[in-house]
């Protein structure tokens, strides 16, 4: 038995995807209610990653989203502010040159979205991004290898970028839509958590499928059983596709229900997100709001 075999014997995966789906909505039908008031929306738009990940970004694009956020507590001084903006890396010292010290700045690297490039640059690309100011580094597994069986690489190449993060979060992107299946969800949350992710992340947006319900519902359970073996608070960040209020409630619903109060802050649970802001404050305020 090899290193990865006795790693997903450690922690088994045991539903078929019609569980998964079942127990999602059982939790969702019992107790989106709730959690679909405006204390829950405040604290959700508290753990927003404030993304613009376009080719058509500028630098004069990322001024004006930072000094969005720069005066957000002048507009709005009873809400607590966004977590971090999201950019790309040739960005990332107009973000941080821009924003406070306390809001993070995010940075997608690695070859961001397809990973489809060499180690090499994906670890040169990771430093260059922190050199340049970014805060937390978002990365996408190597889904090919992933797929074909290749634990080892991408296990490797996980263990390698971290090792360039140091102290900086590392956000490890499943691209759950592509993985398709719950166990492939479960084997790939697991095995991120193992090469030293401080956050799994379900998506880039860049796809046709990113976060649902049920991907929440699998790497949150993923994420508990490595806490209960291992005593490490893992965080969780689904991204793409998370747009309206209800989208939001829901996540945060199977979040709370699943791993508890302990990760129901922006140190453990994030949105990336670029709509969801707006819509957010929209339902905070009651009435149409396009601030951000």
């Amino acid at each position: 038995m090899d290193k990865f075999q006795e790693l997903f014997a450690a922690y088994p995966f045991t539903m078929t995807d019609a569980q998964v789906a079942q127990a999602t909505k059982d939790i969702l039908d019992n107790h989106f209610a709730e959690n679909n008031n405006r204390e829950v929306w405040i604290q959700c738009l508290h753990q927003i990653d404030l993304t613009t990940l376009n080719g058509e970004d500028t630098t004069e694009k990322v001024e004006t989203m930072a000094q969005k956020v720069n005066d957000f507590p002048v507009f709005y001084p009873e809400l607590k502010n966004v977590a971090a903006m999201c950019v790309y890396p040739a960005l990332a010292e107009v973000a941080r040159t821009n924003l406070p010290a306390e809001i993070n700045v995010a940075c997608v690297s690695a070859g961001f979205p397809a990973s489809q490039t060499f180690i090499e640059v994906k670890v040169a690309e990771t430093a260059l991004a922190l050199q340049a100011g970014a805060s937390e580094i978002d990365i996408v597994i190597s889904i090919g290898k992933f797929l074909e069986g290749n634990y080892q690489e991408v296990f490797d190449e996980i263990s390698e970028i971290k090792a360039v993060c140091g102290e900086h979060h590392l956000k490890v992107i499943l691209e759950t839509g592509a993985l398709a299946t719950a166990e492939n969800i479960w084997k790939a949350s697991i095995l991120a958590m193992a090469a030293g992710a401080d956050f799994i992340k379900t998506s880039t947006g860049k796809i046709k499928v990113n976060a649902t319900p049920e991907a929440t519902y699998i790497m949150c359970s993923a994420i508990k059983a490595w806490h209960e073996k291992t005593g490490q608070q893992i965080g969780y960040k689904p991204a793409g596709g998370v747009a309206t209020t209800e989208e939001a409630v829901q996540h945060y619903t199977l979040v709370k229900e699943i791993l508890g109060e302990d990760w129901l802050n922006n140190h453990s649970f994030r949105f990336g997100a670029s709509r969801l802001a707006n819509n957010l404050l929209s339902s905070i305020v009651g009435s149409e709001t396009k601030y951000f």
